[in-house]
């Protein structure tokens, strides 16, 4: 480290410290913990205990920049040192001499003096720390196992207990564990990388972004031009009116345009026909969210300079005329407007029911639990077009024909949803307040994969329909599955209601004497527990719509990546992925193997499943449908396999955290004599944290499987990160949107 950079970083470890430890300059035990942000205090405490090399129950300021510097810029050696005290729990520890390499001074560190050794007893201690500090929960059992899956690989002279030497040999068999060897106040209290700061070509100015949005993007382009001549046509058109009536002219003329299309951006019955269609290629349909909240800033912007311009034309008009501006403005005596002079007042509350629907449907409303706000205030969109009808005399010539096939899709929405019986008969509670429903699905009801359909369930709420995606494959003909997150006030209701023992449902005796065989409802009640009820409650479904994920089968590699509850439409796919692949067995021998049936749709070779949870009880939602889909590719070779699967959980520590590094070793060390991983019970091993996606794509590239072709359904903030690295690797990208 040269000397600028061992300057910078004096300075920036100082301003820290001064943070933390306050007016008496010392940093006491509480702080220390709360600066770490450790869930677990047994860490908290080693450490503490590590850092105060004079045993004064206090950190200084030359305490901690002696013991931060080894950790950061020591050797690996001088890290498993440290990381092997912290573990030998009953061991004592003295003074030694440690020269820093850079600053070529002599500092005391603390080095085992005590037993020198660790024992399983110790073990077993620190890996239930890491348990708790990873958010983990597993069985006392099973943490026995993970503790001698660890102890019998370390202890190579089974002599009972594991010395430095036998740890750093252990450690040494996990590269990736060697790579950073930090802990979270070290890296904390490094400062920020310069090189990070150096000044990056934005991505919106880069070849690969304009050649992966370049539908978007030319799209954009002829929607400004077209406004651009829209507003322009009408401003000559009125050029004897005044600057500020051409003005008002030309934004009124975007609005008649900008006010119809915003309606046929959202012709989903259309769109999902069109997706079928060479359209797909042309345009950008899987956007259309997007585009209908963009042409809506665009109506936002374009009345709020639209009314300004008339307020300042009247300001002069009534500077020459018997009426004064609020009579121009709130009333109809000037005579303005084709239908008794009220184009002012409707204009008025036009302007405010505009601006009303445009707040309520933000960002910061229909992601806090308030999508109800959302919803209702939406609706005003029926307002907003009878008010243009009255307010604009030549509204209805762009309104006709979008009009009637915007009403002709209701209509049919409305026939198709009260066509049939559908009933919720079956509801599970699962783990994070998931509500699973099975829907008796009517015989004319078809869809295809990663589809999503809108619900209206009376007895939860009698006018409202929400969106949520069929988690169910379509080849399962007689039910429609849908997990749905309590994240509102609808769906907050909805599972509260099922949690209910009140709830109405059909008694078990009474849906005994329908089923052919008791014993199946026996089973089904001890699999589900308390949290599965029969049912028999009247719902509505309006649909199915198209998403981008109807083009997974067209591509020839497919990666879904699925955030939390985001694994939704990914379900759906991969258990039609178990129906297409038949798996056929050899009769005169026990080889089986997969054949995928004869399907022009279906182009894929390869499928790479990402699935991303905060907590180990998400990944309980779906484990028995991936469980299955390993059983069915037990046999292939993990390089030649169809389908593979990537878990993550990112409440749990990486494995370079020195608070979990003995964790992390055990989990591998099981799995892989288990061949199941502890977590989930899948054969696929859970990584701990974040996945670093520069080298997750960078493996996608080298399997040369065909054009990569990335499917996303999460929150907006990961999927910006996705998609900047598909531009970054060519790979298309496509984001599930509601």
């Amino acid at each position: 480290m040269s000397l600028d950079e061992d300057a910078r970083w004096l300075e920036w470890v100082t301003k820290q410290f001064e943070s933390i430890a306050g007016d008496d300059k010392e940093i006491d035990l509480d702080e220390f913990k709360t600066a770490l942000k450790v869930k677990e205090s047994f860490f908290a405490e080693r450490f503490f205990a590590l850092f105060d090399s004079d045993g004064s129950s206090s950190i200084s300021l030359d305490e901690l920049l002696k013991a931060l510097d080894l950790l950061i810029h020591g050797s690996e050696t001088d890290k498993l040192k440290f990381l092997f005290q912290v573990y030998d729990v009953d061991g004592q520890y003295l003074k030694v001499q440690h020269r820093d390499r850079s600053a070529c001074n002599a500092f005391w560190f603390l080095v085992s003096a005590g037993s020198g050794s660790i024992d399983p007893d110790e073990l077993r201690t620190v890996l239930k720390s890491c348990l708790r500090e990873s958010a983990i929960s597993l069985p006392e059992e099973k943490l026995d196992d993970l503790t001698l899956a660890l102890f019998e690989s370390a202890d190579k002279d089974n002599s009972g207990s594991i010395t430095f030497e036998e740890l750093k040999a252990e450690l040494e068999t996990f590269p990736e564990v060697m790579e950073n060897l930090t802990i979270s106040a070290a890296n904390w209290l490094k400062p920020p990388d310069l090189d990070q700061k150096k000044r990056q070509t934005p991505r919106y100015l880069t070849r690969a972004y304009w050649h992966n949005n370049s539908r978007k993007l030319l799209f954009l382009c002829v929607y400004a031009c077209l406004s651009l001549l829209l507003f322009m046509g009408a401003v000559l058109h009125h050029s004897q009116g005044g600057a500020w009536f051409m003005v008002a002219k030309g934004c009124g003329q975007c609005l008649n345009f900008n006010c119809t299309f915003v309606m046929v951006l959202m012709l989903r019955r259309c769109l999902t026909w069109l997706r079928a269609t060479w359209v797909v290629r042309v345009l950008p349909l899987d956007q259309n969210i997007l585009l209908h909240q963009i042409v809506g800033y665009a109506i936002l912007c374009y009345t709020l300079v639209h009314t300004t311009a008339h307020i300042f034309n009247f300001v002069q008009l009534s500077e020459s005329s018997e009426f004064s501006l609020w009579e121009y403005l709130l009333t109809t005596r000037p005579g303005i407007g084709w239908v008794k002079g009220t184009a002012s007042v409707t204009g008025v509350i036009l302007q405010v029911v505009i601006c009303l629907m445009v707040l309520c449907s933000s960002t910061f409303v229909r992601r806090s639990g308030h999508f109800e706000v959302f919803y209702w205030s939406h609706l005003s969109y029926v307002w907003v077009w009878s008010l243009l009808m009255v307010h604009c005399a030549n509204f209805w010539k762009w309104f006709l024909v979008p009009g009637l096939v915007f009403l002709l899709e209701k209509i049919v929405g409305i026939a198709v949803s009260r066509m049939g019986g559908l009933y919720i008969v079956e509801v599970n509670l699962l783990p994070s307040k998931v509500t699973h429903l099975v829907i008796k699905r009517p015989q004319f009801f078809h869809f295809k994969p990663g589809d999503y359909v809108y619900i209206n369930i009376p007895v939860i709420a009698k006018y409202e329909w929400h969106p949520f995606t069929i988690s169910s494959a379509p080849e399962q003909s007689d039910t429609l599955w849908l997990h749905i997150r309590s994240m509102g006030q609808w769906t907050n209701r909805l599972y509260e209601y099922f949690r209910q023992p009140e709830s109405p449902t059909v008694s078990p005796k009474r849906l005994a004497t329908s089923l052919r065989n008791r014993r199946q409802l026996l089973k089904i009640s001890a699999k589900f527990g308390e949290n599965h009820r029969f049912c028999n409650i009247k719902c509505y479904v309006d649909g199915p719509y198209g998403t981008p994920t109807r083009q997974i089968f067209a591509s020839e590699h497919a990666v879904l990546i699925g955030a939390g509850i985001g694994i939704t439409p990914f379900a759906s796919i991969l258990q039609s992925i178990i129906y297409r692949r038949r798996k056929q067995n050899c009769p005169n021998c026990s080889y089986s193997w997969c054949e995928n049936i004869k399907d022009s749709d279906m182009k894929l070779r390869k499928v790479d499943f990402i699935w991303i949870n905060r907590d180990q009880k998400s990944f309980e939602w779906f484990v028995s449908l991936l469980t299955k889909l390993e059983m069915d590719q037990a046999d292939e070779e993990p390089e030649g396999r169809f389908l593979e699967m990537h878990m993550y959980m990112t409440s749990a520590l990486s494995k370079n955290d020195m608070k979990a590094i003995g964790l992390q070793m055990a989990l591998d060390l099981l799995a892989k004599k288990e061949k199941r991983d502890s977590i989930t019970g899948l054969r696929t091993r859970t990584q701990p944290g974040r996945p670093e996606w520069g080298k997750v794509f960078q493996k996608v590239s080298e399997e040369n499987k065909g054009k990569v072709h990335v499917f996303y359904c999460g929150a907006p903030a990961l999927a910006k990160v996705i998609k900047a690295q598909c531009e970054h690797f060519g790979f298309n990208f496509y984001k599930e949107n509601f």
